[in-house]
């Protein structure tokens, strides 16, 4: 029980769901007592303090993702194959996504319970006014190209995303491999990864926090209430199924048409590192396993394996975008948030976009989610939401997300074979 956070999120959930039906009354609203001013200040310090380091985790683990490039000759030998196969696989996760939720979408059946809620007004890093995709793209394109210390200081994730990465290839161009500079913001990535591992902890009393005032804004309808639960498990099945579909015919299917190789074989040569991404939920755990497994059943060169995997677990976070892609449509159905043509394609890009940078480790890439609510006008603490489920999910969206990695350093390392023997020929 102490060392097992996904059943402390899921009595946390319980307990508060159980307390607010208990001894929260409809006046508790107009005239809250201590006790639910306390619960909700627990709430809001707990959205803060994730709030708090989403621009530093962000920016630090994907500056050293691209850090660990090492060298111009590999990043003109690597890098290009290995960005256009992790752009690919992504956008035909967020594709899936996208397509099966507008398709078959089962949450609809029941009313948007959490409409009733959203009695503020909603902040949207896109304006939702603008019904041309062009200026979507330019609204997108000033967002990117800004200082670093205002998109630092503003959460503006999409800027701080640009800024990392064009600082991460400037470092590997300019610097020598054993620059002090890499090992300070390794070092720094170390420090804030820490911190996040503190908050993590702390997920179980901000859950119970969250759903308790959740709880008791949704009322005493109990037919509200089931339903909404209904919907939630609806949710979970739907990600479940697609991203089991993207790992097991998706990605096999791209790593047969780039190299040849049957699906088959591929999924039993990886699967000791999926079953250890699948335990763990964490890429960056798996990694050693990854590189084993690379070296020696795929036989991908260490050259390769070295470069592709570490990067890929930063970078490459295909199950990450698919989740966070599904996740936007059915949040936005919730509160009630109509989603233009131009909204949607919105929420396509900014699942990309937030998976880029998502940290290695159990239950961080939720941080990356608050992007795509910004960007369509979900509050923030619907993240709440998600965390009730999100863990068990997080074990299936890990494994694919190795899966990824490693099938991305099977093309690699077949385009540079082919390339030796054009070049020898």
């Amino acid at each position: 029980m102490h060392k097992n956070l996904t059943l402390q999120m899921l009595m946390a959930a319980l307990l508060g769901i159980f307390l607010a039906k208990l001894f929260g009354t409809p006046e508790w609203l107009s005239s809250p007592p201590v006790a639910y001013d306390i619960i909700k200040m627990v709430k809001v310090s707990f959205l803060a303090a994730l709030k708090m380091l989403i621009a530093p985790m962000i920016f630090f683990s994907l500056l050293t993702g691209i850090s660990n490039i090492g060298s111009v000759i590999r990043l003109r030998q690597l890098g290009t194959v290995t960005l256009l196969y992790y752009l690919l696989t992504t956008s035909l996760a967020v594709i899936l996504g996208l397509a099966a939720v507008f398709w078959i979408h089962p949450w609809t059946e029941y009313p948007a319970v959490l409409e009733s809620s959203l009695h503020f007004s909603t902040d949207r890093m896109i304006d939702p006014s603008n019904s041309s995709l062009t200026l979507v793209l330019q609204q997108l394109f000033q967002l990117i190209f800004t200082n670093p210390f205002h998109a630092l200081a503003n959460l503006n994730i999409v800027g701080i995303v640009a800024n990392a990465f064009l600082l991460g290839i400037a470092m590997v161009i300019v610097l020598p491999e054993d620059s002090p500079v890499f090992t300070a913001v390794n070092h720094l990535n170390q420090v804030i990864m820490k911190v996040l591992g503190w908050v993590i902890r702390l997920l179980p009393i901000g859950i119970f926090a969250i759903i308790f005032d959740f709880t008791l804004k949704l009322g005493f309808n109990s037919e509200y209430a089931e339903g909404f639960l209904t919907q939630l498990f609806q949710f979970g099945l739907l990600v479940t199924c697609l991203t089991l579909v993207h790992g097991a015919i998706v990605l096999p299917l791209v790593a047969w048409t780039f190299t040849g190789l049957s699906p088959a074989k591929i999924l039993l040569n990886i699967a000791q590192p999926l079953l250890v991404a699948f335990s763990t939920s964490s890429s960056s755990a798996t990694l050693p396993v990854s590189m084993q497994t690379a070296e020696q059943k795929l036989n991908v060169d260490k050259s390769v394996s070295s470069f592709v995997l570490p990067l890929g677990a930063t970078m490459n976070m295909d199950g990450t975008a698919l989740f966070e892609a599904v996740a936007a449509i059915f949040l936005a159905y919730l509160y009630g948030i109509e989603l233009s043509t131009v909204m949607v394609i919105t929420v396509f890009l900014m699942a990309m976009i937030s998976s880029i940078g998502a940290p290695g480790m159990p239950t961080a890439s939720m941080s990356g989610m608050q992007i795509v609510l910004l960007a369509v006008g979900i509050p923030l603490e619907a993240i709440a939401i998600l965390l009730v489920i999100e863990r068990p999910l997080d074990t299936f969206r890990t494994a694919i997300n190795v899966e990824g990695d490693l099938i991305g350093s099977l093309i690699v390392q077949k385009h540079l074979d082919k390339k030796a023997g054009l070049s020898r020929a």
